[in-house]
C-alpha cells in the first residue's frame, strides 16, 4: 500500500477521526471559555476542586474515564437513564457516547491554555476598558479575546491533536463498529491485534507525521512562545 493510497483505504476511519477531533475541540472551546475565564478571575474555594477535577485526565488512565462513562451512559446509570428518558437512547457505542468521552478526556487541553492567557492579561487593560464604560461584555470581546489569541490558538491545536490520539477512551465508550466508532488509533489497534505489520506502520507513521507537524507549527505561529524564547 502505498502513501498516496492510504487516505482512500481508510477514508472512514479518517473522516469519523476528524470529525470527532475538529467537533471536540469546537464544544471544548464553547464550553471551556466561560470556565477559564471564571477560573482566571475567581476567588471562590471552589476554584481549586473544580481545576483539580478539570485536570484528573492527565493523570487518570484512559480507560478508568472510559469505564466509568460505560458505567455512568448503560442502562442503568444516572447518565443513561436520562438520555433515555430524553428519547435520545444510549450512548455507548454510538458517535455521540464517543464525542462525550472525547471532551471530557481533551478537556485540560483546550482548558489550561486558556486559563493561562486568561491569567496573563492582568488587571491593568480591563481597568482602562472599564474607565472607557465598556460593558463587561464588550471588555470581553473587544478586549479579552484579541489579548488571548494566542492561548486560543494552543488550544485548538492540543485539543484537536489530543482528540486525534485518543485511544482508550474511544476504544471503551465507542468500541470498533467500522464507519461509526472506527477512528484511526483503533485501526491500528486492529492491524496490530491481527499481526498486520506493514498496515499498522503506514498508520502509525501517518499520525507520527500528523502529530509532529502540528507541534512545529503551533511553535512557530504562537507569538508568545516566541517572545519567550527570545527573551532567554
Amino acid at each position: 500500500m502505498t502513501a498516496t493510497a492510504l487516505p482512500f483505504a481508510y477514508g472512514g476511519a479518517v473522516l469519523l477521526t476528524l470529525k470527532l477531533a475538529a467537533l471536540t475541540t469546537l464544544l471544548l472551546l464553547l464550553l471551556g471559555t466561560p470556565l477559564a475565564w471564571w477560573l482566571a478571575r475567581t476567588r471562590s474555594w471552589l476554584k481549586t476542586p473544580i481545576s483539580a477535577l478539570s485536570a484528573l485526565p492527565l493523570v487518570l488512565p484512559p480507560t478508568v474515564i472510559g469505564f466509568y462513562l460505560l458505567v455512568a451512559l448503560g442502562p442503568n446509570g444516572p447518565l443513561g437513564q436520562l438520555t433515555q428518558a430524553l428519547g435520545l437512547g444510549l450512548l455507548p457505542f454510538t458517535f455521540g457516547g464517543l464525542l462525550l468521552g472525547s471532551m471530557l478526556y481533551s478537556l485540560p487541553f483546550v482548558l489550561q491554555p486558556l486559563q493561562n492567557a486568561f491569567e496573563a492579561i492582568g488587571e491593568q487593560p480591563l481597568e482602562a476598558a472599564a474607565t472607557l464604560r465598556a460593558s463587561p461584555l464588550d471588555t470581553f470581546f473587544h478586549v479579552v479575546l484579541p489579548l488571548a489569541r494566542p492561548g486560543y490558538l494552543s488550544a485548538t491545536v492540543m485539543g484537536f491533536a489530543h482528540t486525534v490520539g485518543e485511544f482508550g477512551v474511544v476504544l471503551m465508550i465507542g468500541g470498533n463498529i467500522p464507519g461509526s466508532t472506527r477512528v484511526l488509533s483503533v485501526q491500528i489497534y486492529d492491524h496490530v491485534e491481527a499481526l498486520e505489520y506493514t498496515q499498522a506502520h503506514w498508520l502509525a507513521a501517518g499520525m507520527l507525521a500528523f502529530s509532529f507537524t502540528t507541534l512545529l507549527a503551533l511553535y512557530a505561529l504562537n507569538p508568545g512562545g516566541r517572545r519567550r524564547r527570545q527573551a532567554q
